[in-house]
C-alpha cells in the first residue's frame, strides 16, 4: 500500500493561485487529483502518467490547472491558477500502485488503489 501525504490547500480569493503537493511512499504508476465539493460526488481533476509524458484534465480546469511530477522525489503537484469559487472542494491525491495498462494515465476513481487524506481548497469571491 502506498502512503500519500498532501499539502498546499488553503483559502484564496477568486483569481488567485495555489499549488498542491502529494508525496508518495512507494511505487506508483498513474497519479491523479480528484475533488469533492459539498453535496456533490467526487470528480476527476487531472492525472499524469508514470513517466510524466502524458497528462489529462477535466474540461472545467483545462488551461487553468497544471499537473506535474517530480519522479526522483515521487511527488506530484497541481498548480491551480485563475481559481474560481466553483473550484472550492476537498482535493484528493490518488495513486495507481498496481497497473493492468501499458503507460498512460487513469481518470476513473476505480482505477486508483491508494488515496490521500484530502486537503481543503476554498476560493472566495
Amino acid at each position: 500500500q502506498v502512503q500519500l501525504v498532501e499539502s498546499g490547500g488553503g483559502l484564496v480569493q477568486a483569481g488567485g493561485s495555489l499549488r498542491l503537493s502529494c508525496a508518495a511512499s512507494g511505487r506508483t504508476f498513474s497519479m491523479g487529483w480528484f475533488r469533492q465539493a459539498p453535496g456533490k460526488e467526487r470528480e476527476f481533476v487531472a492525472a499524469i502518467s508514470k513517466s510524466a509524458g502524458s497528462t489529462g484534465y477535466a474540461d472545467s480546469v483545462k488551461g487553468r490547472f497544471t499537473i506535474s511530477r517530480d519522479i526522483p522525489k515521487n511527488t506530484v503537484y497541481l498548480q491551480m491558477n485563475s481559481l474560481k469559487p466553483e473550484d472550492t472542494a476537498v482535493y484528493y491525491c490518488a495513486a495507481e500502485s498496481v497497473t493492468y495498462y501499458t503507460g498512460g494515465y487513469r481518470s476513473k476513481e476505480y482505477e486508483y488503489d491508494d488515496w490521500g487524506q484530502g486537503t481543503q481548497v476554498t476560493v472566495t469571491v
